[in-house]
């Protein structure tokens, strides 16, 4: 063998060496990415699943019309001021006779939300006549009472480092020996506004916050962003400095953090323009500008895959220029189009920076009916819950967290669908 093939051979070994190692810590991000991803996962599911179901503790409640401090002819103004919270707290004194010092008394009344009262209130309201009958109703249990019956380990910890007294577990040992307590699906999660109070707390309005702000975005971003898109690919001069200049910052427009047109945002719209502060318009008006970019670079990307065969066709048959861009190479591009605008969107839902710069991190508890009416955004509603002391905020967190997962998701996988059912072979 001569010299000249062992120099080749051994050259081919040690190139097919890297090839190996190349491969290997390929191999390995990608292990060591799916490991994190899994590990996050985990932790979010874990945390956030044990939000989507409540504690409830059914007390034999007694309107009496002595204690609600209300006649037989009461109007609805009597009705909605009467003593429900009296009601409640007997109807737990009843069960618990033995309960005598003002501590413990306030402890009892603790074990269900504070929402109670008005439970009561929403029953009579809504059919006077249970006024002087006995009622079994289901009470939401209060937020520590909650997280402590779902974690039962907290029990085997020392009285100071629990939220509940050692009287309270036996409170609701005996409660949960009556088949008083019971657990359910917490419709609340999902068909409430945001609370001071854990158990009470839901992401219905930053749901109608975030749809509101999404349609204001799509509405302008979509049209405006095609519309651009088409004139610079179709119809601008070619080699001018304007149309040049404009390109280079579309693309650079993509890169800026989005706290920069937060910033624009409350700059231009609300101060100068006057858009109502918190609005879904305002959220509306800054995530467009945010997502123009995205949508103007992928409908330029579509546009530019279609064959020129197609345009010179459409033209060699007498088709004027529009009608070649219209009739033909924007219905061809459209689901490169719709997959960008989708994923620009995907893009904005999940924005919380420019949103906590227009002012919708304000404490929102009203569901939003419009466009104008002050909303938080799901986003924004996460990053308030996960300031929050509490803990059972912890678990609504990571559940709101799984909600918009969930809806991104969903977008993406549109976006897949949309491409698939359009896309033509040529």
């Amino acid at each position: 063998m001569s010299k000249t093939t062992e120099i080749v051979k051994a050259g081919l070994a040690k190139r097919y060496a890297r090839e190996k190692r190349f491969r290997f810590y390929g191999m390995m991000s990608i292990v060591i990415s799916i490991l994190f991803l899994a590990i996050l996962m985990v932790n979010i599911f874990s945390k956030g699943l044990p939000a989507f179901s409540s504690t409830y503790i059914k007390l034999d409640v007694k309107l009496d019309a002595e204690t609600l401090g209300v006649t037989a002819d009461a109007t609805p103004q009597t009705l909605r001021n009467a003593n429900y919270s009296k009601v409640v707290q007997d109807s737990l004194q009843t069960l618990f006779p033995d309960v005598t010092e003002r501590q413990q008394k306030r402890a009892l009344k603790a074990l269900v939300s504070s929402n109670a009262p008005f439970r009561l209130q929403e029953m009579v309201m809504a059919e006077p006549s249970l006024i002087g009958s006995q009622q079994a109703v289901k009470f939401l249990a209060d937020d520590d009472i909650d997280v402590f019956y779902k974690n039962d380990a907290g029990r085997n910890l020392p009285e100071a480092d629990r939220r509940i007294k050692d009287y309270q577990i036996a409170w609701l040992d005996k409660l949960q020996a009556d088949g008083r307590i019971s657990t359910g699906f917490n419709t609340t999660f999902f068909t409430s506004g945001d609370s001071r109070e854990p158990e009470q707390a839901g992401i219905l309005s930053a749901l109608m916050g975030s749809f509101y702000t999404m349609l204001v975005t799509l509405f302008l971003s979509f049209p405006i962003g095609v519309a651009a898109a088409i004139y610079l690919e179709e119809f601008a001069p070619k080699n001018n400095f304007w149309v040049d200049l404009i390109e280079v910052n579309i693309n650079n427009l993509a890169a800026v953090p989005s706290i920069v047109f937060g910033l624009l945002g409350l700059a231009i719209f609300i101060q100068f323009f006057g858009v109502p502060r918190s609005a879904p318009l305002a959220g509306g008006l800054v995530l467009t500008l945010m997502t123009l970019p995205t949508i103007i670079i992928a409908t330029r990307a579509a546009l530019k895959a279609v064959p020129p065969s197609i345009r010179e066709g459409a033209l060699g048959l007498g088709a004027s220029r529009t009608q070649t861009v219209f009739q033909n190479v924007v219905p061809l591009a459209m689901p490169g189009i719709l997959t960008g605008t989708i994923i620009g969107m995907a893009q904005a839902l999940g924005e919380t920076a420019p949103l906590l710069m227009i002012g919708m991190v304000a404490f929102i508890i009203d569901v939003p009916g419009g466009i104008t009416d002050p909303a938080a955004a799901l986003p924004v509603q996460i990053y308030l819950w996960a300031d929050s002391p509490e803990r059972a905020f912890t678990e609504r967190t990571s559940a709101a967290i799984i909600v918009l997962l969930a809806f991104l998701i969903l977008m993406n996988l549109l976006a897949v669908l949309l491409r698939k059912k359009f896309e033509r072979r040529w």
